[in-house]
């Protein structure tokens, strides 16, 4: 057999121990970081949750998400341990933002600045209802000026059709 023919299944062997290595460094490095958590270390599990260690047993943690709310959770179920500024931060809202940039506000109106000519100068446009009495004049108006073939139409009847049910 030549090497050539070989080398398509060397490599493919390559990458799958490779890949498999990878793996397995990062589930040791998890199941280290569950071991170090200790009563009061600060956690975040896999599915979000945000809390307090309490108790560490062989398999399970009891935590403590809210003063006293105490939930059972399997080791595998914390994705991360937390330190202590971090946890705090996060869940207090301790502390500064470290932020170099610069903080964006709510609204856009305070990244505009108003100059002389946007002031008064400008006609503003009224998008706010009709008073009622126009409203109330509008309406008569088209009232009178409606034919009857209209309301007709408007029904979708024609003359001499009634609803058949």
């Amino acid at each position: 057999m030549n090497i050539l023919t070989l080398l398509p299944f060397i490599v493919l062997i390559g990458a799958m121990f490779l890949m498999t290595r990878s793996a397995k460094r990062k589930q040791q490095q998890a199941a280290q970081m569950r071991d170090q958590m200790q009563p009061g270390t600060g956690v975040r599990t896999i599915g979000g949750l945000y809390a307090t260690v309490k108790e560490v047993n062989h398999d399970t943690v009891l935590l403590e998400a809210a003063p006293g709310v105490h939930l059972v959770f399997a080791k595998n179920s914390i994705g991360a341990v937390l330190d202590d500024e971090e946890y705090n931060r996060i869940v207090h809202g301790d502390g500064d933002l470290k932020s170099d940039s610069p903080i964006v506000p709510d609204d856009a109106s305070s990244l505009t600045e108003a100059t002389d000519s946007d002031s008064s100068d400008d006609a503003k446009i009224d998008l706010g209802k009709k008073p009622e009495a126009a409203d109330a004049e509008a309406d008569d108006t088209e009232v009178a000026d409606a034919k009857p073939e209209d309301a007709e139409s408007k029904n979708g009847k024609a003359d001499g059709e009634t609803d058949a049910k």
